[in-house]
This record gives C-alpha cells, structure tokens and sequence, in this order.
C-alpha cells in the first residue's frame, strides 16, 4: 500500500471528526447573532438556536430557552433542523469511515473484504461531502437575512440591529473542514483503485521434468 494513500485516508477522517466537533460547538453556542445598543451599553444581547441570552459587562449571563418549536422564526427552525441533519450525517460519516481505512484490521486482507473497505470509506467521504453542504446553508442563510435586515433603509437608523456572532464562523469552519474532508476520502478511494488495476498479477510456472513434455496451466494465460 502507498503511504500516501494511508495519509490521506488519516488526514480526511482526523478532519473529518475536527469539523464533527466544530458542527456541534456551532449548533450548540448561543452567538449566532449579538446586539448591542447605545441605550443600554451594559448589556447585550445573544441570539442562538435553542435560546437567548443576556450579557452584563460585569460578566453575568442569563439565558432563556424558546418556548415552543412552532413559535420560532423560520430562519432559526430552519436552521436547528439542518444543524442536526448535519450532526447526523457527519457522524455517520464517521462510523464508516473509520473501519474503512486501511490501518485499521477489520478485514482479513481478501479481495471481496478490502471491497467492502473501499466501499464503506467512500460512502464516508460522501456524507461528509453532505454534511458540509448542509452545514454551510444554515450559517450561509442566516447570514444573507443578517445583511439584509442591517442595511435595511426602512428601518431607523436609531434601532439597533444584529451582528455577525461566533457560532457563523465556526459554522463556516465546520463546513469546509466537512468539504475538505469528504474530498480526502474521495480521493484516497480512486488513488486505491489506480493502484489495483497497475498492481501485478502473480503467474504460476511449472517446473518441467527432462523428457516429459510440456504442461501448460490457466494461469500462465493471465
């Protein structure tokens, strides 16, 4: 086996797991979106998926959870439900992509079993391929209503408006992370295939006896 290809197989998994954490951190922080006004310079405010905080400049955090599902806006059910497909499917991606590497022994070293392998490690680049896009729409969406709503002229210039919170950059981290993953995989994958079909095929040669002629065998065919 190149070891190349065993290096790429550990980098996109190690990547994969780093964007996996970075996914949960995003969909758990509540700083998706801050506020902070003139009003009231003691104070601002945190907008997440699952609640909304208040922050004190002497360091006190209060937090409330939504009420209800149904009551949320589109945007923030939108994206809690993507975030946890996403969770989902990176580590799914995980799950197979682990036993799919060549370092790891799951398989006995057959041609049906190294398959499976190969297999399993390219349904794992896959799905971190698509957990990279549906973590990057998300982030993405709630970003573009941001922008929107912050230039937004019909508003008065006097109201505070939200901001770009930590939660859209580690966002935006765990899907490329995702992406770059995925691609690793991918490539570990096809880099494996090359291999097989340049690796040499073994011929079996008879040892001929004087005065006997001589026997040819299948596999001197091959």
């Amino acid at each position: 086996m190149d070891p190349s290809i065993c290096a790429l197989e550990l980098l996109g998994v190690l990547l994969s797991g780093g964007a996996w954490l970075c996914s949960l951190a995003t969909t758990l922080m509540s700083t998706w979106l801050t506020l902070s006004t003139d009003l009231l310079p003691s104070e601002s405010y945190e907008l997440g998926l699952w609640e909304t905080c208040v922050v004190q400049d002497v360091g006190a955090l209060e937090c409330r959870p939504y009420d209800s599902l149904l009551g949320l806006p589109p945007d923030i059910r939108l994206a809690r439900i993507l975030m946890c497909v996403t969770l989902a499917a990176g580590l799914l991606a995980l799950l197979l992509a682990i036993p799919g590497m060549h370092v790891v022994n799951s398989c006995a070293g057959r041609p049906e079993e190294l398959r499976c392998k190969r297999a399993m490690k390219m349904a794992g680049g896959a799905l971190c391929l698509a957990a990279g896009i549906l973590g990057l729409v998300p982030v993405s969406y709630i970003a573009h209503l941001t922008v929107l709503r912050y230039f937004d002229e019909s508003v008065p210039e006097l109201l505070p408006r939200w901001e770009f919170g930590d939660a859209l950059f580690c966002g935006w981290t765990a899907g490329v992370l995702h992406l770059a993953a995925g691609t690793l995989l991918l490539t570990s994958c096809l880099c494996l295939q090359k291999d097989d079909c340049h690796s040499a095929v073994p011929i079996v040669l008879v040892r001929l006896q004087p005065g006997r002629p001589p026997i040819r065998t299948r596999s001197e065919y091959v």
